[in-house]
Parts: structure tokens; C-alpha cells; sequence
């Protein structure tokens, strides 16, 4: 099996999704200085024309116009909010409504950053930069995605549900750099971004409560908060919608810690244990559906040695994997606490270099 870095010729015509942050920055100055002379876009999916939907737009297009001049680089803005509306919001809603965990960042790099911005723009360009931390590499002459270098900053977990034809045209010039890295450099080369604070959260909630985005759909609907063991009311909550599976923090509860173990979202209720010695809160298996493979299927039939997520953390989990002829199941080499529905299920080769796909925890 032949392995190697992906590499873009000089000739290339290149897009670079830049947001304003010191990591998209820092990607615009790496292609300038190899000889490239992209294009920028600033993705627009937030909304200033409504309370819930806050949007740091016109800062970040300072940021952005600023690095634009710098480069002598062309930029322009795409808005993409009503898309973003339609295809990731809706959706994430409509998962907590019944009950589930939703990714809306895995969704909005599939069918936002790379699939509408794809349909209207990326299609008249060769290839597609972003400041995620990932890497791609040819394998036999297929594309693959990779981690990153620095397994902190790590995103590939936010792109295991890209298509083959989306990985095939993305670069990632940050794959190979430490995050202690980038900011050195773009304080090095005086980038406007160089001491910006990373973004947290869902793209559109800069600045907003998560909560608060949930409380304008859902609503409030007071409901009891139940020992597991004893089926003890211990307190009240305001909607099952607010809590997920393995949550810690935000019950309100005394003599903690209070883990989040059941949801019943018909009579909505909130069962929770010490964690302790409870096995309800800890589980060694967990079931994939609709599991959506980025290149290829590599596997045969049988059961096979892997790394995994199921949550955004450095850390991998090593297990096994096997279909079980409606999608797949996976078996952790040890206790996974907090395992949530609605989640994806991010798999990996055993190695942890290679991101296979994903499939949601059910």
C-alpha cells in the first residue's frame, strides 16, 4: 500500500475559506508564500436581523478585508445563511426536539462550508483551503482524510461525514503544525488575527447561549429530576431538550457530581445517578446507522481492530467493529461513559491516522 502527502501542484487555482480567525490567516499567508494566489470567501451563516442568531460578521470581515490587503488577495463575501437555516439548523432543532444529541458543525462542513459554497463557488476553482487541522493523503491513488499533527486542535472528527468528492478537493495547510505554531507565525508576519481568541461552539452562536437558541424553539416545560437507583425526586428541570446524555454540570443539584444517565421525553423526565458505580452511565458497546464511509470501505467481512470518538476530545478509543447487517456495532476495549444518541460515532484505522467515517450513535 503506497502512502503519501498530498500534494498540490503550483499551477493550481485555489479558494481559501477564511473566517476572520488567526487559523484561516495563518493558512492565507503558508499559500502565499509557496507561489499560490488564491481567492478568498467569507462564509456568512450567521443573521444580524434577529435576536437569537448572533453574528461577529462585520468583525470578522475587518479581520478578513485587513489579511485581503496585506496579500493583495481578491475577497469576497458569501452569505449563506438562509442555506445554513434550511440544512443544519433545522435539523440540529428537530433532533433535540425528540430527544437526541445532535453535530451541527459535522453537518455544516458537509453541507454548508463544503457543499453549498461547492455548488455556488468552489466548482470554478481546482481546490478548496480551510484552517481546519486535518491532513488528506493519497493511498493507491485515492484520497483520504487524516489527523492532524496536533491532536488537540484536531478536527477531523467535525469532517467524518464529508464525501469522497469534497475530500478529493480540500487542502489543509495547518494539518502538519501545532497550534503553538500558527499563532507564532502569524504574530511573526503581523497578522491582524494573531491574538484572536479561538471561536467556541455552533458557527452561528458566537456570542449566544446555547440554551437561550433552544429555549426560542422549544421552549420551556418544567419537569422532575429523578434519582436512578431510588426514584427519588431530587429537583426540577425546564425541559429534557436543555440536558443530554453523560451531562455533569448545569443540573443544579447538591452533593454531586450528578450525571445525566436516562432521558424519558414522553413524560419528560431526567434520570441521573452518582455515576459511581452505576453501569447504566457506563457502557462498552454502542450501534452505528446509516454509516457513512469517505472513500471507501476498507474492511472485509469479520470484525476489525479500530480507533474511535464519540466526542470531540483528544483522546482516542481503541475497540472493534462489525456490521451487524442493518449498520454497525462497535465494541470499546474499555467503559465509555456518557455514550449519547444522536452523536456521531467517529471510527478510525487502528493506527489513528486514517478517518474511515462515521455513522450515528442510535
Amino acid at each position: 500500500m503506497q502512502i503519501k502527502e498530498n500534494s498540490i501542484p503550483y499551477d493550481m487555482n485555489i479558494a481559501v475559506l477564511i473566517s476572520g480567525g488567526v487559523d484561516s490567516s495563518v493558512v492565507v499567508h503558508q499559500l502565499c508564500e509557496q507561489g499560490y494566489k488564491p481567492a478568498l470567501f467569507y462564509i456568512r451563516i450567521g443573521r444580524d436581523d434577529v435576536d437569537y442568531m448572533d453574528c461577529t460578521a462585520e468583525e470578522d470581515m475587518e479581520i478578513c478585508t485587513a489579511v485581503a490587503h496585506k496579500y493583495g488577495l481578491k475577497l469576497e463575501l458569501i452569505d449563506l445563511h438562509r442555506e445554513y437555516w434550511d440544512k443544519v439548523a433545522v435539523y440540529a432543532i428537530d433532533k433535540i426536539r425528540h430527544g437526541f444529541t445532535p453535530n451541527p458543525d459535522v453537518m455544516c462542513n458537509r453541507l454548508i462550508k463544503f457543499g453549498c459554497f461547492e455548488e455556488k463557488v468552489g466548482k470554478d476553482f481546482d481546490m478548496t483551503a480551510t484552517g481546519h487541522y486535518a491532513t488528506t493523503h493519497i493511498i493507491n491513488g485515492k484520497t483520504w482524510l487524516g489527523t492532524a499533527i496536533d491532536p488537540v486542535k484536531d478536527q477531523t472528527d467535525f469532517l467524518a461525514q464529508i464525501t469522497y468528492m469534497q475530500v478529493k478537493k480540500l487542502m489543509f495547510p495547518l494539518g502538519n503544525l501545532m497550534k503553538t505554531e500558527v499563532r507564532q507565525i502569524a504574530a511573526n508576519v503581523g497578522l491582524p488575527s494573531a491574538k484572536r481568541k479561538d471561536s467556541q461552539g455552533i458557527c452561528f452562536l458566537n456570542n449566544i447561549n446555547y440554551n437561550d437558541f433552544v429555549r426560542r424553539f422549544l421552549g420551556e416545560q418544567e419537569g422532575p429530576i429523578v434519582e436512578l437507583e431510588t426514584g427519588k425526586i431530587l429537583g426540577k428541570h425546564k425541559g429534557f431538550w436543555f440536558h443530554t446524555i453523560g451531562q455533569r454540570k448545569g443540573l443544579g443539584l447538591s452533593g454531586g457530581p450528578w450525571f445525566v444517565i436516562q432521558k424519558d421525553i414522553q413524560q419528560n423526565i431526567i434520570y441521573v445517578s452518582h455515576g459511581y458505580d452505576c453501569t447504566k452511565q457506563y457502557g462498552d458497546t454502542f450501534h452505528l446507522k446509516d454509516f457513512h464511509f469517505i472513500t471507501e470501505n476498507p474492511w472485509q467481512e469479520g470484525e476489525h481492530e479500530i480507533t474511535f470518538k464519540i466526542r470531540h476530545t483528544p483522546e482516542f478509543t481503541t475497540g472493534k467493529i462489525v456490521s451487524d447487517g442493518e449498520g454497525y456495532v462497535v465494541k470499546s476495549d474499555q467503559m465509555l461513559q456518557g455514550i449519547a444518541p444522536g452523536q456521531f460515532g467517529v471510527i478510525y484505522d487502528k493506527d489513528r491516522k486514517l478517518v474511515i467515517g462515521s455513522g450515528e450513535i442510535f
